[in-house]
Order: structure tokens, then sequence, then C-alpha cells
């Protein structure tokens, strides 16, 4: 995979692990399109999950404290 992009074709699902300055501001809607199954693990928390589902995005945030 020469991108991000090109990683995320056809995905189960996406992992983020780091909190790159790369990361932090995403299409979500490239996102949605790209997986085969729209479902974000979130091992930072970079996100709100009202706004990822908004998109239609499956949101799991690890270690965020339930709202």
């Amino acid at each position: 995979c020469g991108t991000k992009e090109a990683a995320l074709r056809g995905a189960d699902a996406l992992m983020i692990a780091t909190d790159w300055k790369i990361f932090q501001a995403p299409s979500f809607d490239a996102i949605k399109d790209a997986l085969s199954t729209p479902i974000i693990f979130d091992g930072r928390n970079l996100y709100d999950p009202k706004i990822i589902t908004r998109y239609g995005i499956e949101y799991h945030s690890i270690g965020r404290m339930a709202a």
C-alpha cells in the first residue's frame, strides 16, 4: 500500500493506534466508501463519536468513558 487511501480500500475496519496529525482530520465520506464494512476502532480517541455516526460509520472509541 503506497497511501493511506490504498490501505483502506476493501479493508474490514480501520484501527487508529496513533495520534499523528495526518490522521486527525480525515474525510469520513472517503473512509466509509473505502471500507468493506464502515467500522472504526479508535485507540487514541481522536474523533467525536457524534460526528462519525452521522456518516453512517460504526465507531468504537477504546478507553473513552461513556457519555
